[in-house]
């Protein structure tokens, strides 16, 4: 069984930084793409970032220059480091890793249980 737990949400004034874990356990073979998601009241999932087994990147426009995603395939761990926050980046925060897992017949996304991220203005 996989799962996938994040920390490091909270309440935070604009222009603040918080740093978001997320670490994967359980029978894994190998992990692919780790990413960060994100979802506010009344808005749809949204994807902020992405990040390869190899370490390439992708950010969604509006994080740019800000958040920082970063992982540790030792720890099965994946990171967001967000800076320079604003009212906007408030949400629930959800990592979600495609793995392989243990027995396992091909790539699957696993989704943890969301952190909520809280920006004061």
């Amino acid at each position: 069984q996989v799962q996938l737990v994040e920390s490091g949400g909270g309440l935070v004034q604009a222009g603040g930084s918080l740093r978001l874990s997320c670490a994967a356990s359980g029978s894994i073979f190998s992990i692919n793409a780790m990413s960060w998601y994100r979802q506010a009241p009344g808005k749809q999932r949204e994807l902020v970032a992405t990040i390869s087994r190899d370490g390439s990147t992708n950010y969604r426009d509006s994080v740019k220059g800000r958040f920082t995603i970063s992982r540790d395939n030792a720890k099965n761990t994946v990171y967001l480091q967000m800076n320079s926050l604003k009212a906007d980046d408030t949400a629930v925060y959800y990592c979600k890793a495609n793995l392989w897992s243990v027995p396992g017949t091909n790539w699957m996304d696993y989704w943890g249980q969301g952190t909520q991220v809280t920006v004061s203005s």
